[in-house]
């Protein structure tokens, strides 16, 4: 869902983005970008590179652009009617919005975890190797193992291995938070967005 706040005011207020070193290579560039909800501009002008194998945080005000700015990182915004662009964003170098690349494939690229949990109505299991199954593994001992990384790295897998064949939608909410974040890494993707996927974890799951 479209958080509708962010059309409010212009991105021109988020703060600038230090630049990275020359040892560090950008994975994500944006050039002269705009983004236009119908006739409300909710990006304007962002100039920034995005340095690969960091943490990059985008911190300001509610309604600056930070979620429509993610949501672009993988097309999103494209789901919303009206929506439209200006300038260019790459990954890699190639354009998000080169004819060749399908946007299916981008988004595998381009992961997602979004401030509220949206968990399959399948089992933990199945929610954790999904995409995976959607890119056409097969292989059992890799689904297993792709998922008891990725719960390991979510902080989930120890509350969660003996039920592991149970629906994801009996966890708690700050489970489910956990499982979505561990359903975006067992994909490996090249990039992960996270708009403020802490926000539903209590302090203690957050660390």
């Amino acid at each position: 869902m479209h958080d509708t706040s962010t059309v409010t005011r212009p991105a021109s207020a988020m703060p600038p983005v230090v630049a990275p070193t020359p040892d560090q290579r950008p994975i994500l560039s944006v050039r002269d970008f705009n983004f236009f909800y119908g006739a409300k501009q909710a990006l304007q002008d962002i100039h920034v590179d995005i340095p690969e194998k960091k943490v990059t945080a985008f911190i300001g005000p509610s309604g600056c652009g930070k979620t429509t700015l993610l949501r672009n990182f993988n097309r999103m915004n494209e789901l919303i009617d009206g929506v439209r662009h200006s300038g260019d964003i790459t990954l890699a170098g190639r354009s998000l919005w080169d004819p060749s690349l399908e946007v299916i494939a981008l988004r595998r690229l381009v992961g997602m975890v979004f401030q509220k949990s949206n968990p399959f109505a399948k089992s933990i299991y199945e929610n954790v190797v999904y995409g995976l199954r959607v890119a056409g593994v097969r292989d059992r001992a890799r689904l297993d193992e792709a998922a008891e990384s990725s719960l390991r790295g979510a902080a989930l897998w120890d509350e969660v291995k003996d039920r592991l064949h149970e629906s994801a939608l009996g966890l708690s909410g700050g489970q489910m938070q956990r499982l979505c974040i561990a359903r975006a890494i067992a994909v490996r993707p090249k990039v992960l967005l996270m708009d403020e996927p802490c926000s539903a974890l209590d302090p203690i799951a957050t660390v």
